[in-house]
C-alpha cells in the first residue's frame, strides 16, 4: 500500500524534480518505508532513477540493467531532457525488503509501473506466468502485474482480484496505462489539459504542480449543500481534476489521445422469487465459501494485521472467519495475528450509539484482544483541520471522525493491516431503508402473498410503525422525482417550516436556487431506483460506496494503515448480485443470507440482532457541546464559505439549526464546507 504521483509533459517540458518531490512528498504518511522516483525521455526511451533512504543498489545491479539510483537531490532531470517522472512513497507489506522498491520496472527496462494496492491472487498469478516462461526475482505483486502486462496486456486486469491504482508506461508503445480496481477501494486522480497530464493518490499532491488551478467546483459544493451529494466517478470538488472511475482504465498515448474506458461491469438478477430448500442449501454453501476465500486471500501479509470491530454483522462475520482460520482450523499460522487477534473498536459512553454489548459478544466467543477509543467532542473539534486536510474533499458526517480516531488507535498499536466489513451493507441490504424498496418492489410485482408475510415478519422487528413510514418514504420519493420543479420546491419549503427552520435559507441565494434545479435531475435519476431492491443496491454499490471508500482510505493512509475489504471481493460481489432479492431480506431479516452462513460461527445474540446503527456517532451533541466555537467560526473574520452561504441567517439562528438531527446534519455540511476551504485555498 503506497502513495503514487506521476507527471507527462507531452509538449516536451522537462519535468521539475523540485514539483515532483514535493508531491511526493506531502503524501509520505501513505509510504513512510521507503521513497522512490524514476525519470523518462519518452522520445528515445532513455531513463534515470533516484531513490530514497532504502535504495535496493544490490537488487538493482543484479535485476536491471542501469546503475544503481542517485539521490533525487544531486539529480538532474534537465540534463537527460526528462519529461515523465513517476514519484512513489512505499508502505512495505509484502516482501520487506528493498526488493520491493518502486517505481519498478522489467528486466530490459521497456515497462515501468508505479503502483498503490494489494493483488491478493498474486501467489497463484506468478505461478501462472512462470509456466508460461516468466522469470520473478522478487516476492511482490507489483512484480506480478508487470509480467502480467506483458504476457495479457490490458485484458490482464480482468485475472486480478484486489485492490489498485496504477500506472504503466510502456516504453515501446509510448503510452501511459492507467488502472483502478473495481470498485474503487484506491484512488487515482489526475489533471489533464491537453498538453500536460499529472495524476496522485491524493488530490493535495496535485496542487502542488503550478500549472494546476486551484479551484473549487461550484457544482459539487452546492450539490452537497443542497442534496447531501457528493462527487463520483469522475467528478471532484476541485475544478479541472478528475477521478478515474471505479472499473475504469485509461490510455494516454503519445500524440495526445487520451481514451478512458470501462473494463468491468457488474449485472445483477431482476429475480424476486426463492430458489427451492435444495438450491437454497446450496445457494447458502457456496456464499459461505467464497466469504471465506475472500478473508483467506486478505491475511496474506508479512506484517501484523488486525480487525475493525464494530458489533454488526459484517465486522463480527469477519473477526469471527479469522479466528477460525488461524485458531480453529489451523489453516493459517497464529503469527498472522500475533498472540491474540488484535481487534478496534469506536465506543461511547451514550447508550443509544453504544455496540459494546455486541462486541463484548464476539470478544468472548474469539478470545481476541480489545481495543477500545472513545472519541469526544473535544477531540472532535482539536482534529478536524487535520481530518480536513487528509481528507482532501468535504465528507458526509461525522462517523468519519469515529472512524479516523479507530485508525489512529490502530496505527499507535503497530498494526499496519486493518480488515474491514465495509461494503457489506449495500451488497446484502444491510440498512433498515432497503426494507421499504423491498416491499413496493413485491408489490410492484404482484407477489401479494410474499409481501403480506414479509410485512408481518417485518414489522415484528422493526416496528409496525417503522414499516410504513419505510414504505411511505419510499413510494413519496419515487414520485417527488417525478413532480413537476414547482411543487418539488413547494414541498422543500412545507417540509423546512415543519422542521421549525428554512434549511435552505442558510444557502446563499444567488446560487442555491441555480443547483437546486441542477440537483433535482440528478435526484430524478435517484428515484427512479428506489422501487427496484436489486438496482437500488447496485447504483449505491457504484455511488455511496464510493465515497466510503474515499474516506476509508484516507483515514487509514492517514496513519500508515492499510484497509482491506473482504465484502468487496469481486467473486463474492458477481456471486451475491446474480442471486434473487429474497435471499438478501428474507423472513423479515436484512443479510439473510449472511445470516445463515454464519450459523455457528457468529455469536447468536450477534448473528440474529435486530436493530441496526450503522457505525453512529452523537453528532448533535458533538456540535452542540462546540456551539459557541462555531458561532466564532461563522461570525468572526472573514468566512471563506459565504459564497456559498447565508452566513447572516447562520449567525442568528444557531440555536435552531442544532436542535435537531435533520438540521444538525445541515450545521455539519456548513462546518466541514468551510474548514476544507480554510485547509486548501486560504
Amino acid at each position: 500500500m503506497c502513495g503514487i504521483v506521476g507527471i507527462y509533459h507531452l509538449d516536451g517540458q522537462v519535468v521539475s524534480k523540485a514539483v515532483l518531490q514535493r508531491a511526493t512528498e506531502v503524501i509520505a504518511h501513505r509510504g513512510p518505508d521507503d521513497e522512490g522516483y524514476v525519470f523518462v525521455n519518452t522520445r528515445d526511451g532513455v531513463f534515470g532513477t533516484a531513490g530514497g533512504r532504502d535504495t535496493p543498489d544490490a537488487v538493482r545491479a543484479s535485476k536491471y540493467p542501469y546503475s544503481p539510483g542517485a539521490e533525487i537531490d544531486s539529480f538532474d532531470t534537465r540534463a537527460g531532457g526528462f519529461n515523465l517522472a513517476f514519484g512513489h512513497r512505499r508502505l512495505s507489506i509484502v516482501d520487506l525488503s528493498p526488493a520491493g522498491h518502486q517505481p519498478m520496472c522489467n528486466a530490459d527496462g521497456t515497462i515501468w509501473i508505479v503502483y498503490n494496492g494489494e493483488i491478493y491472487n498474486y501467489i497463484e498469478l506468478r505461478e501462472e506466468l512462470k509456466a508460461l516462461g516468466h522469470r520473478f526475482v522478487t516476492r511482490t505483486d507489483t512484480e506480478v502485474i508487470i509480467a502480467a502486462y506483458e504476457e495479457w496486456g490490458y485484458d490482464c486486469l480482468q485475472r486480478f482480484n484486489g485492490m489498485w491504482a496504477f500506472a504503466i508506461w510502456d516504453v515501446r508503445k509510448r503510452e501511459l496505462f492507467c488502472s483502478r480496481d473495481r470498485f474503487g477501494v484506491k484512488p487515482f486522480y489526475y489533471y489533464w489539459d491537453g498538453a500536460s497530464f499529472a495524476f496522485a493518490s491524493e488530490i493535495k499532491s496535485l496542487l502542488q504542480c503550478p500549472g494546476i488551478p486551484r479551484m473549487a467546483n461550484d457544482a459539487s459544493v452546492c450539490d452537497y449543500l443542497v442534496w447531501g451529494f457528493l462527487p463520483y466517478h469522475d467528478d471532484t470538488f476541485f475544478d479541472g481534476i478528475k477521478q478515474l472511475s471505479p472499473a475504469h482504465y485509461l490510455v494516454l498515448a503519445s500524440d495526445s489521445r487520451l481514451e478512458a474506458k470501462r473494463w468491468f461491469s457488474l449485472d445483477y438478477s431482476r429475480e424476486l422469487a426463492l430458489p427451492s430448500d435444495k438450491s437454497i442449501e446450496d445457494t447458502v454453501e457456496q456464499f459461505r465459501w467464497l466469504l471465506k476465500d475472500a478473508v483467506r486471500l486478505r491475511l496474506r501479509s508479512d506484517v501484523p494485521i488486525g480487525t475493525c470491530l464494530s458489533g454488526g454483522l459484517d465486522s463480527s462475520s469477519i473477526v469471527c472467519l479469522v479466528n477460525q482460520f488461524v485458531r480453529g482450523e489451523g489453516a493459517l499460522p497464529p503469527s498472522i495475528v500475533g498472540e491474540r487477534q488484535e481487534t478496534f473498536s469506536s465506543c461511547y459512553e451514550d447508550e443509544s450509539v453504544d455496540e459494546r454489548r455486541f462486541i463484548e459478544e464476539v470478544l468472548r466467543e474469539t478470545k481476541a484482544e480489545r481495543n477500545f477509543v472513545f472519541a469526544t467532542a473535544e477531540q472532535l473539534w482539536e482534529d478536524l483541520p487535520e481530518l480536513a486536510w487528509h481528507q482532501d474533499e468535504p465528507f458526509g458526517g461525522s462517523s468519519i471522525y469515529a472512524q479516523w480516531a479507530v485508525m489512529r488507535m490502530v496505527n499507535k498499536a503497530g498494526v499496519k493491516v486493518l480488515l474491514d466489513g465495509q461494503g457489506g451493507d449495500e451488497l446484502l441490504a444491510g440498512y433498515h431503508p432497503y426494507y421499504g424498496t423491498y416491499m413496493v418492489n413485491l408489490a410492484l410485482k404482484c407477489q401479494l402473498p410474499r409481501l403480506l408475510h414479509e410485512a408481518r415478519r417485518s414489522s415484528g422487528l422493526i416496528g409496525a410503525g417503522n414499516l410504513e413510514y419505510l414504505v411511505f418514504r419510499t413510494v413519496g420519493m419515487s414520485l417527488y422525482g417525478k413532480l413537476p420543479m414547482v411543487f418539488q420546491y413547494g414541498m422543500r419549503d412545507a417540509l423546512d417550516r415543519f422542521r421549525g427552520i428554512h434549511i435552505r435559507r442558510a444557502l446563499n441565494p444567488t446560487i442555491s436556487d441555480d443547483f437546486l434545479r441542477h440537483g433535482i435531475d440528478k435526484f430524478r435519476k435517484f428515484s427512479s431506483t428506489v422501487t427496484d431492491l436489486q438496482r437500488r443496491l447496485y447504483n449505491d454499490v457504484a455511488t455511496s460506496l464510493t465515497w466510503l471508500l474515499r474516506y476509508e482510505d484516507r483515514n487509514s493512509m492517514a496513519f500508515s494503515v492499510e484497509a482491506r475489504v473482504p465484502f468487496l471481493d469481486y467473486r463474492l460481489v458477481e456471486y451475491v448480485f446474480s442471486l434473487p432479492a429474497s435471499v438478501k431480506i428474507r423472513d423479515g431479516w436484512t443479510k439473510w443470507i449472511l445470516r445463515e452462513a454464519m450459523q455457528g460461527v457468529l455469536p447468536e445474540e450477534v448473528r440474529v440482532r435486530k436493530d441496526k446503527l450503522g457505525f453512529p456517532t452523537p453528532q448533535k451533541a458533538w456540535l452542540w457541546h462546540n456551539h459557541d466555537r462555531l458561532r466564532g467560526m461563522f461570525c468572526e473574520g472573514d468566512v471563506l464559505s459565504q459564497k456559498y452561504l447565508n452566513v447572516r441567517f447562520i449567525q442568528q439562528n444557531l440555536d435552531k439549526l442544532l436542535s435537531s438531527e435533520s438540521t444538525a446534519q445541515g450545521m455539519w455540511q456548513f462546518l466541514n464546507l468551510e474548514l476544507w476551504l480554510r485547509r486548501m485555498f486560504s
